[in-house]
């Protein structure tokens, strides 16, 4: 997961129109690429040996230094190139590769130099980023498990889907000469700069509400760990501490060997705490501070137990979208392949391998608790042994994704304002270095806050999942997609339209509605799709949004001294 602060810069200040990426990706994707070994056997090296070279939190890889040469010597203008709009024809991009000495063979070496990764590192990659089914039992005791069961399904479909559309898409715009590294380069080439930087503004919500919710979810289980003897607000204190002292890592690198032992400490979280709530009771006294469940017989249904409000349905549905979260990370993936034409077996082999872990996790957490699960699922563990193990264990992953999730959204918060608009110094920079250590402690302390403020693990990962994990996942590839779609269909090559390697120009006949109708009517029924596909996502969203403001609404009535309070929700 490539963070860096001068190729894109450079790549948005030069004029490139899309046809001349879609150009070069094409040429990319004609070349012959040799096979790899092993592609599962090699998963967990490839993990490794596919990270690019990391220089102080910078990722780099070997064709991002080249350009950065290329740049710094003169070879390549920095200088905008004028878009033309208005003419007919439309001159839209003068391209610099025929006064570069840089030749396209060393393009295409440094390019693939710095991609070694198997669809079997995709796969683990994957499971790394997603796998953490502790909501899914609460989940299912607001939608039983005939309709939980066949909302993971639906929903891990869709997201599928998504995945699938991105992957069409970093195709049609991946090329050696001009890689695409992230969600927000692709927004960028399709729709410029509003998207990439609305694209990366939702990126760093999402990853800074997850630090919140990890704050919080900690903070229970540290409560758990010392039985109530220490104040609950303190307990989420000292973690947002070891977040700060952590975060202090900047590099991926560091944190990659840490992300893979996450991935173990969530499978033995999952098997201990199925094993614990099948020999053990449910915590009542959890289920009543945290959901208001009194304490009566389990109720194991297949449809929503008796009672359960609309609202709680949906905040439910939400913990369903918010498991095929990772979707944000999929173009980050994608471009550290050797043969990003296999990202497909990789992304389905590790989705059927998340559905069956989150559906089999939910549905038998839910049978022995029924509608006294909590979320996280191993808090509602009534014995302190096991539960005290699986806290422990859950507190170690938790600081692992913490760190990578702050280290990220960290990087893209600068980038994004202190590096573009402010004009600070790279990270990479003393300067920077020291910008780094006194934004990591203000980062920890607002999460810190806001953690404390609204300390409802349920209802806050529900918002969260409404507002930017949905869009992700679901609302932004049927609607860049449909972007790519108009732009590329509406092109009259018979006219002269196109890019033109020998001028480097870009031409353009004409624009505008007549444009666009052409492209639709191309292919209407995958264009009315997409519209459909995201239009049904924005509807979720608005519906799942509601729902955990109205939870939030209520829990505050029922439990208004809840922020900043000494009692802990779990106890």
């Amino acid at each position: 997961m490539s963070i860096h602060t001068r190729t894109m810069a450079h790549l948005q200040a030069s004029g490139i129109s899309l046809e001349e990426y879609v150009y070069h990706a094409a040429l990319t994707r004609a070349q012959p690429i040799e096979p790899q070994p092993s592609a599962i056997s090699r998963g967990w090296t490839s993990i490794f040996n596919s990270k690019p070279a990391v220089i102080d939190g910078i990722s780099e890889t070997p064709v991002e230094r080249s350009r950065d040469m290329a740049y710094d010597e003169g070879k390549i203008s920095k200088d905008p190139v004028p878009t033309g709009k208005g003419a007919v024809p439309i001159e839209l991009s003068t391209h610099a590769s025929n006064n570069s000495t840089v030749s396209t063979e060393e393009w295409e070496q440094a390019s693939r130099a710095g991609r070694t990764a198997s669809w079997g590192a995709i796969f683990y990659l994957t499971v790394t980023d997603i796998l953490g089914p502790t909501s899914a039992p609460w989940a299912m005791a607001q939608m039983g498990y005939g309709l939980g069961t066949a909302m993971y399904v639906i929903f891990g479909v869709f997201a599928a889907l998504g995945g699938y559309i991105l992957w069409r898409i970093f195709l049609t715009l991946d090329s050696h000469r001009y890689p695409l590294r992230t969600f927000s380069d692709a927004a960028f080439r399709i729709f410029g700069k509003w998207a990439s930087h609305t694209v990366n503004v939702m990126q760093t919500v999402q990853l800074f509400f997850f630090v919140c919710i990890i704050t919080i979810s900690n903070g229970q289980g540290l409560s758990q760990i010392t039985g109530g003897r220490v104040c609950f607000i303190i307990l989420c204190f000292i973690w947002a501490l070891a977040g700060m002292i952590g975060g202090q890592i900047r590099t991926l690198q560091r944190l990659s060997w840490l992300s893979s032992i996450a991935v173990w400490l969530n499978i033995f979280l999952i098997v201990a705490t199925m094993v614990a709530v099948s020999h053990t009771p449910p915590n009542y006294a959890a289920a009543l501070t945290s959901n208001g469940m009194e304490e009566g017989p389990v109720i194991f249904t297949a449809g929503p137990p008796p009672g359960t409000p609309f609202y709680n349905q949906i905040v439910g549905l939400a913990q369903a979208f918010l498991s095929w979260g990772g979707s944000m990370m999929f173009i980050e993936f994608m471009s550290e392949m050797r043969r990003p034409m296999d990202f497909w077996k990789g992304m389905i082999l590790a989705q059927i391998f998340i559905l069956v872990v989150y559906v089999t996790f939910g549905v038998v957490v839910f049978k022995y608790q029924g509608q006294f699960a909590i979320n996280p699922a191993m808090q509602g563990i009534s014995t302190y042994t096991w539960q005290t193990v699986t806290n422990s264990v859950f507190l170690v992953s938790g600081l692992i994704a913490a760190c990578l999730y702050g280290n990220i959204s960290i990087k893209v918060l600068y980038q994004t304002i202190m590096i573009d608009l402010l004009n600070l110094p790279p990270l990479s920079s003393k300067k920077g270095k020291w910008i780094w250590v006194g934004l990591v402690p203000i980062y920890w302390s607002i999460a810190f806050l806001i953690g404390s403020a609204i300390p409802q693990v349920s209802n806050l990962s529900g918002l969260v999942a409404s507002i930017c994990v949905l869009q992700f996942s679901y609302t932004f590839p049927p609607l860049l997609q449909l972007g790519l779609n108009l732009q590329i269909d509406g092109m009259l090559p018979e006219a002269g339209e196109g890019f033109d390697p020998v001028t480097g120009v870009t031409t353009r006949t004409d624009r505008g509605m007549k444009r666009w109708l052409r492209a639709y009517m191309k292919k209407p029924l995958l264009n009315t799709f997409n519209i459909l596909f995201m239009l049904a996502s924005i509807s979720i969203a608005v519906l799942g949004i509601w729902a955990s403001c109205v939870g939030l609404k209520l829990a505050y009535a029922t439990r208004p001294k809840s922020s900043f309070s000494c009692s802990s929700p779990v106890l």
